[in-house]
């Protein structure tokens, strides 16, 4: 597509009779559009026009552009249209297995003081250090660990489940406002 001279000076006098950029764009045809006509008009400066009964526009004889072919696609394409481009698949996922069950079994503590600790003992607090009542676990634990196998399963949380119970206390302050 180009503006030639002649095609200028005939887009300059259609436009003065009052015909529209699509009338114009199917005149002049070969590549040009009614985009085309319409920067064209505004890059010449080509003042706008008052809508009137143009009977210029109505005794001129409409001039089709020639119809092009389009060649034909070898598959179909979906058009996507609106909000579905925002569809989402639904997918299925496995419910997680469940957990086996443990039972809960409070050991028998031995309840000794600090100068009765020693190594393989749990030195879980119990109660008020500030009160005489205050004592230790003092069930026997494995060599180097601090708790019994009940205690140290207090203590020590896998991450998993410690940032699981933080997301949750973080919901419930949020819903608290």
């Amino acid at each position: 597509m180009s503006w030639t001279d002649e095609r200028v000076d005939l887009l300059r006098k259609l436009w003065t009779d009052g015909l529209s950029a699509s009338q114009i764009a199917a005149e002049l045809s070969n590549g040009i559009t009614r985009n085309a006509v319409i920067g064209k008009v505004h890059r010449l400066g080509l003042s706008g026009r008052v809508k009137t009964n143009a009977p210029a526009a109505a005794a001129r004889p409409r001039v089709q552009a020639p119809r092009v072919a389009k060649p034909v696609q070898s598959r179909p394409m979906t058009a996507v249209r609106g909000n579905t481009v925002m569809v989402i698949e639904a997918r299925t996922f496995e419910a997680p297995a469940p957990r086996p069950v443990e039972e809960v079994v409070v050991p028998i503590c031995e309840r000794v003081t600090i100068m009765e600790l020693r190594e393989a003992m749990c030195r879980w607090p119990l109660g008020d250090p500030s009160q005489p009542d205050f004592r230790y676990c003092g069930a026997r634990s494995d060599v180097g660990a601090s708790y019994c196998a009940h205690h140290s399963r207090m203590a020590y949380q896998p991450a998993q489940d410690r940032r699981r119970e933080r997301e949750r206390r973080a919901q419930q302050m949020q819903r608290l406002g």
